[in-house]
Parts: structure tokens; C-alpha cells; sequence
């Protein structure tokens, strides 16, 4: 008797084991059916749209189509590394990215360890409300301001000459202010985000740590050395490891609204490049081939970076 139930037992678990996606469904159909517009969304507007990755491989002619416009392989690719715009902006790409991964990562841990030491909660609050809020602002919106206040007649250059006698700095127009000032203004608008994910982390570690530290005789100063940098480093490591898949990705709508042909030889990027290429010039081909090799690159250094956050801080997201 206990041998049949015995194998009864095994043949049911052999049955669940081969059809649990069924069960899933049936148990969670509600759910599913709540995804399929999500899943149409993505489907139609992220998916549908990579049939015309074909026109990296052809002489693409918009009158032509895709199905008649000539095929000529890997030539649009062989083509990327026989211009020299098409190398300073992968340059540029990775100057600007690069700058804005380490800055961006630096100054909220920053800031961040300085709010959690202010013991007023009006004040935290009211700091951590100012510096958030430049996050939800758009970059047409922040483009504006800055060109209002960066221009020649803007307010700094107002003050500038007016006040100090000095000549007025073409900030959106000299090259080689034009890296610093994207740099600086990226950190603005997106530090406060970066700020909130590592004081949560900060709010989250046992105050007993504290308190031993503090029996034991630690300054404030070696309390965060030895208790919060410490807590803060798996977070730490995930993020900045996270951040290589976006090594390609210099900020396509801040630099669009805010470059000019005067400043292509430091703030051209890939984004920048492929739009004008393509939907400017109508090199329809090309600027997908670029745009394409872009994504390839992006898709290898995430893979990695995802592999390295799980092996280091053992971070996974399936």
C-alpha cells in the first residue's frame, strides 16, 4: 500500500513538473490578461518598429521601400570607421557618458550622507523636496532655462559683464565649455533621483551599528567611514555596475536641445549624429547601421554588466 502511494505521489510530481506554466496560468489568469495590453504596447511600438533594421543592410530609398530599395550587405557598416564624424562622436560619446557615470554616482552618495546627518526634519525634507524636484523637469523645459541664462545675454553673462567688466563666455558655443557645462547640468536635474536611492539605503541600516561604534569611541566622521560607506557598498557596486550598459548612452534629448553646429567637434554624439544623418541629410541606411551598431555594443556591455552586479553584489533581476 505504501509502495502504491509512494509511487502515486512521484507520478503526480512528474505530472505538475511537466506543466507548471498551465497551473500558473490557471491560477493567476486574471493577471495575465491584465499584461496583454502592456504586451501589445510592447509589441507594436517596440518590436514593430525593428523591421526597418533591414535598411542598415540597404541603399534604402524612401520611395523605394524596404522591399525595393537595393541590398548591399555590411557596406553602411564597413562605412562607420571611414568617417571622421562618425569617430569623434563615438569619442565624444564616451567622454561625456563616461564623466556623467562617475559624477552622477559620486555626488548623491555625497549629498546623501550629508542629508543624513541633519537631524531637523523640516529642513531634510525640505532640502530633499528641492533637489528631487529638477528631476521631473523635461529637457526642452531645462534647455530653455539654460539658454536663457547661459546665452550671451543671460543673466550670468549679464552679471559678468555689467558688474565684474569681464567679457561675456559663449557657454552653449565654445567647444571646449560645452563637455562641462552638459556635465554640470546633467548632475542638476538627475543627482536628487540618485540621492533618494542611497538614502534609503542609509535609512535602512541597524542603528545598533551606530551605537556600538559610538561605545567604542567613534566620531561622526568614522562612524560614516566604518558603518555607512560599508552598508552603502552592495548598492554601490550594482548601481555603478549597472551604469556600463549605459556607457553608449550620452543623453540624446539634453544634448539635442541644447547643441549647435559650433560645439559638434566635443558635443556631437551617436544619437546626435544618427538623427542628422538620417532624417536630415537621408541617409536612411547609414544612420541605421550606426544607430544599430550602438544598440549591439549597448545589448553586449548590459549582458556583462548585468553578470558582473550578480557575481559581485549578487544582484539578478530573473
Amino acid at each position: 500500500m505504501n509502495t502504491q502511494l509512494k509511487w502515486s505521489e512521484k507520478a503526480n510530481v512528474k505530472k505538475s513538473r511537466k506543466n507548471p506554466w498551465k497551473k500558473e496560468i490557471k491560477k493567476n489568469w486574471p493577471l495575465y490578461v491584465l499584461c496583454i495590453p502592456a504586451l501589445v504596447f510592447v509589441l507594436i511600438f517596440a518590436y514593430g518598429p525593428m523591421v526597418g533594421l533591414v535598411m542598415a543592410f540597404q541603399d534604402y530609398k524612401p520611395w523605394l521601400g524596404i522591399t525595393g530599395s537595393t541590398w548591399i550587405g555590411w557596406d553602411n557598416f564597413a562605412r562607420i570607421f571611414q568617417y571622421k564624424e562618425v569617430t569623434q562622436s563615438i569619442i565624444n560619446t564616451l567622454i561625456i557618458a563616461v564623466i556623467k557615470i562617475i559624477v552622477g554616482i559620486i555626488v548623491p552618495i555625497f549629498m546623501a550622507i550629508l542629508l543624513s546627518e541633519i537631524r531637523n526634519m523640516g529642513i531634510k525634507k525640505s532640502i530633499q523636496t528641492l533637489v528631487y524636484l529638477p528631476h521631473f523637469l523635461s529637457w526642452v523645459t531645462v534647455a530653455g532655462i539654460m539658454i536663457d541664462i547661459l546665452g550671451l545675454d543671460g543673466g550670468i553673462n549679464h552679471f559678468l559683464t555689467n558688474f565684474l567688466g569681464l567679457k561675456p563666455i559663449f557657454f552653449l558655443g565654445d567647444p571646449t565649455l560645452f563637455r562641462p557645462t552638459i556635465i554640470i547640468s546633467d548632475l542638476w536635474k538627475n543627482f536628487g533621483f540618485g540621492m533618494i536611492v542611497y538614502l534609503a539605503v542609509i535609512t535602512g541600516i541597524d542603528p545598533s551599528y551606530y551605537e556600538a561604534a559610538e561605545i567604542d569611541g567613534a566620531s561622526r566622521r568614522q562612524q560614516i567611514r566604518h558603518v555607512t560607506l560599508p552598508s552603502m557598498m552592495p548598492m554601490i557596486i550594482v548601481i555603478a555596475t549597472l551604469s556600463l550598459g549605459n556607457i553608449l548612452d550620452a543623453g540624446f534629448d539634453q544634448i539635442f536641445n541644447l547643441y549647435n553646429p559650433l560645439v559638434y567637434s566635443t558635443g556631437d554624439i551617436i544619437d546626435t549624429y544618427v538623427y542628422r544623418s538620417s532624417l536630415l541629410n537621408g541617409q536612411y541606411g547609414f544612420g541605421t547601421a550606426v544607430g544599430l551598431f550602438k544598440s549591439g555594443i549597448s545589448f553586449i556591455l548590459i549582458v556583462i554588466s548585468y553578470r558582473i552586479a550578480y557575481k559581485v553584489a549578487n544582484y539578478k533581476i530573473f
